[in-house]
C-alpha cells in the first residue's frame, strides 16, 4: 500500500494543564517553521483571551511544522471533558496521538477519557512525560499507570509496546531517558519518536475524493470554513463537489478556497490530496461530519458521532430594575442572533425556544462549557439572567434515566472524613481509596451530575482550599429518585432599592455571609447574602443611622463590617436556587430572586405550599 511519507497527523491529547499547548509551543519553536526573528509568545496556540486567562484549551487548533523534510499536522486538543466533543472528533482526523502526563501527577480522569477516545479509533500512541524537573517527579510509577491505563482500556498489543519521551516543556527540554541530568535543549527526541512510530497516511490520491468536516469556523467575510481531513483523493480550487448532508441530501457546490497549516497561520493552497489536513470555505452550510465528494461519485464516509449535550440553563433577556444600565446589547432579538451565531461553530451546543419570551434553553456538556460562553457574552456587552443548571435526563431502555459522572479527589488526609460524608450526602458511591503518600488520599466515586453542581465551592472550604477535584462524564444511568439536590440555606434578599449603607449591613451580617459591601447599589428582590437558616430573610440594606442631637453629641465607635464573600461567575451559577437567576452585565454579576416583589414572592410561597399539602 502506497503512503505519503512527507506527512505525519497527530493529536497531542492530556489532562488539563499537563503541558500540552506548552510542548505545542517548543516543537513549533525549535522545528524549521518559523522565521528566527519571530518571538513565540507562550502558549500562542491559546487565541482566544479566556483561554490565556485560564490557562486551558478550549477549541481545538490546527498547525502543521516542518522538521527534516517533513510535514508533522499537529492538532491542540482540549483537556477537559467539557470540550470532549472536540476531542472525539479530532481522533478521526490522525493516525497516532501524543498522551502527555504530567510526571508528578500521574494519570488523571480526562486522561483516561482522552486516551480512551483515541483507542476506539486505534491510533497509535507516543506517551510523554512531561514536567519531568517537577519537585516530586516518578517517572518510573507514572510510567507503570499509563501501562494499567491502557491495559484497563482494552488497547491492542502493538498500542501496548508504547514508547515514552521524558520533557520539560516549560524549558524546551527532551530526552529518551526518565534521569533528568539527560535533560537537552532540544525537542528532537520527539520529532524522531513522532517520524519513526506514526504511520504516514496511505496515498489514495488517484481514487475519487472524499473529504470530511471534523471542526467548524467562522469568518465574516468568507462565512462558515470547513476544517478537515483529505480521506481519499483529491481537491482543487474550481473543482465541481457535493456535501453530503447529515439528513441524507446532497448540495452541490463550486471549491473556491482551499487553506492548509503552516506554523500559526493558514495558507491559500491550489489543491489538496490524501492525507491532508485542510479548510475549505464558500460552501455556506457545512456542518461537522459532513463527506464533500465528487458530484458523480457520492461516496458517503461514516458520520462523526458528537456527544450529547448533558446539562441546561434558560439564558433570558435582563429584566432588572438595573437592565440596559451596563450592557450594549440588551434586546432579545440580538441575545438570540448572538446564540445563534455560537451555533456555528460550538457543535456540542444546543439552543432551543421556549414559552417565555425573551428566553431560550441552552444545553451544553457541562457547567464550565455554559460558564465560558456566558463569559464571552458579557465581554462583547450583552446583558443576560441565568436560571440554575439542570440535567438533561433521557429514556433509555424505558428507564428515565440521568448523567453520572466519575469524580477523583485527591486531598489531605484529615479531611478525607468530611469529604466522603458530603459525597454521600450528594449520592457519590466511591469506588477507590488509597494513599498516595505525602499525607495525601485519593479518592474515586461515581456520583449523579446533579448532586455535583455547585460543590466545588463547597469542596474547596471543606479541604481548606488544598483539595483537587476533578470530574467527566461517565454514563447515563437510572434516576435517582426522592431526591433533591441543591443548597440547604436560604438567601439574604433586599426588600428596597437604593445604596447599601455600613449601619444596615452591621445590622444584618449576624443573619448569614454578606455578597456585597457599603456603596453597592442594590433593587428590591436582589440576593445580598446566604442566610444562616434553610429560609429566605427579608432585609433592609438601605437604611441610614437616624441622627438625634444626643446621638450625634456621644461618642460614636468607627463602623466596620467583615469582608463581604465576593462570588465570581461560576461561584454565582453555583449558588442559584430554582427561584433564582444570576444576572450577568459586561461589569457587574448580580444574584435576584425571580419574583422580585416581597409580598408577591411570599404569596407565591404561600400558593406553592398549599399545592405540595395537596
Amino acid at each position: 500500500m502506497k503512503t505519503r511519507e512527507d506527512i505525519r497527523n497527530i493529536a497531542i491529547i492530556a489532562h488539563v494543564d499537563h503541558g500540552k499547548t506548552t510542548l505545542v509551543n517548543e516543537l513549533l519553536k525549535q522545528s524549521d517553521t518559523l522565521d528566527e526573528h519571530i518571538n513565540l509568545e507562550d502558549r500562542a496556540m491559546d487565541t482566544n483571551p479566556i483561554e490565556r486567562e485560564r490557562g486551558i484549551t478550549i477549541l481545538s487548533k490546527v498547525t502543521a511544522v516542518d522538521y527534516k523534510d517533513h510535514k508533522i499536522n499537529i492538532l491542540d486538543t482540549p483537556g477537559h471533558a467539557d470540550f470532549g466533543g472536540e476531542v472525539e472528533r479530532i481522533m478521526r482526523m490522525v493516525d497516532g496521538v501524543l498522551l502527555v502526563v504530567d510526571a508528578f501527577e500521574g494519570t488523571m480522569p480526562q486522561t483516561r477519557f482522552v486516551l480512551k477516545k483515541a483507542m476506539e479509533q486505534h491510533l497509535t500512541p507516543i506517551v510523554v512525560i512531561n514536567k519531568i524537573d517537577r519537585p516530586g517527579a516518578r517517572p518510573a510509577e507514572v510510567v507503570d499507570e499509563v501501562l494499567e491505563l491502557f491495559i484497563e482500556l482494552g488497547a491492542d498489543e502493538d498500542q501496548l509496546d508504547f514508547p515514552v519521551v521524558y520533557t520539560s516543556a516549560v524549558n524546551g527540554t527532551s530526552s529518551m531517558d526518565p534521569e533528568v541530568d539527560t535533560q537537552t535543549h532540544t525537542m528532537d527526541p520527539v520529532f524522531d519518536t513522532i517520524l519513526d512510530t506514526i504511520p504516514a497516511p496511505v496515498d489514495n490520491s488517484d481514487e475519487p475524493l472524499q473529504f470530511q468536516v471534523a471542526m467548524l469556523d467562522y469568518n465574516d467575510y468568507v462565512g462558515r470554513i470547513g476544517i478537515g481531513r483529505v480521506f481519499r483523493g483529491k481537491i482543487k480550487i474550481g473543482d465541481s463537489v457535493s456535501v453530503l448532508k447529515l439528513d441524507g441530501t446532497a448540495k452541490n457546490y463550486r471549491v473556491t478556497k482551499l487553506f492548509g497549516f503552516f506554523g500559526l497561520k493558514r495558507i491559500e493552497v491550489n489543491e489538496a490530496k490524501a492525507g491532508d489536513l485542510i479548510a475549505v470555505s464558500g460552501m455556506e452550510d457545512i456542518f461537522v461530519g459532513e463527506t464533500v465528494t465528487p458530484t458523480d461519485q457520492q461516496d458517503r464516509l461514516p458520520v462523526l458521532r458528537i456527544d450529547a449535550p448533558t446539562l441546561q440553563m434558560t439564558f433570558a433577556v435582563n429584566n432588572s430594575p438595573f437592565a440596559g444600565r451596563e450592557g450594549k446589547f440588551v434586546t432579545a432579538r440580538k441575545l438570540e442572533d448572538r446564540l445563534k451565531a455560537q451555533l456555528r461553530t460550538d457543535v456540542s451546543l444546543r439552543v432551543d425556544d421556549t414559552d417565555l419570551p425573551g428566553a431560550w434553553v441552552v444545553s451544553g456538556r457541562g457547567e464550565l462549557h455554559l460558564s465560558i460562553l456566558v463569559e464571552e457574552l458579557r465581554r462583547e456587552g450583552f446583558e443576560l439572567m441565568l436560571s440554575r443548571p439542570e440535567v438533561i435526563y433521557r429514556e433509555i431502555d424505558g428507564k428515565l434515566s440521568e448523567p453520572f459522572e466519575s469524580v477523583q479527589i485527591d486531598t489531605p488526609d484529615e479531611y478525607v472524613g468530611s469529604v466522603i460524608d458530603s459525597m454521600a450526602q450528594r449520592k457519590g458511591d466511591m469506588q477507590n481509596m488509597e494513599s498516595v503518600g505525602n499525607g495525601q488520599t485519593r479518592m474515586i466515586f461515581l456520583a449523579p451530575s446533579r448532586g455535583l453542581i455547585g460543590y466545588s465551592t463547597e469542596f474547596l472550604s471543606q479541604t481548606g482550599g488544598y483539595g483537587i477535584m476533578n470530574h467527566s462524564y461517565e454514563k447515563y444511568m437510572p434516576i435517582i429518585r426522592n431526591w433533591t439536590p441543591g443548597r440547604r440555606t436560604g438567601a439574604l434578599v433586599s426588600i428596597n432599592q437604593g445604596p447599601a449603607t455600613t449601619y444596615s449591613l452591621q445590622s444584618v451580617e449576624d443573619r448569614g455571609e454578606l455578597f456585597i459591601d457599603a456603596g453597592v447599589e442594590v433593587y428590591e428582590g436582589m440576593i445580598v447574602g446566604q442566610s444562616s437558616r434553610e429560609q429566605d430573610i427579608a432585609v433592609n440594606v438601605t437604611k441610614g443611622k437616624n441622627l438625634t442631637n444626643t446621638r450625634a453629641s456621644g461618642k460614636d465607635h468607627a463602623a466596620a463590617i467583615r469582608t463581604p464573600r465576593n462570588l465570581t461567575l461560576e461561584e454565582s451559577i453555583e449558588f442559584l436556587n430554582s427561584d433564582e437567576y444570576c444576572e450577568v452585565t459586561p461589569e457587574s454579576v448580580r444574584l435576584r430572586k425571580k419574583i422580585l416583589g416581597t409580598n408577591e414572592r411570599r404569596k407565591s410561597d404561600k400558593q406553592k405550599k398549599m399545592a405540595d399539602k395537596k
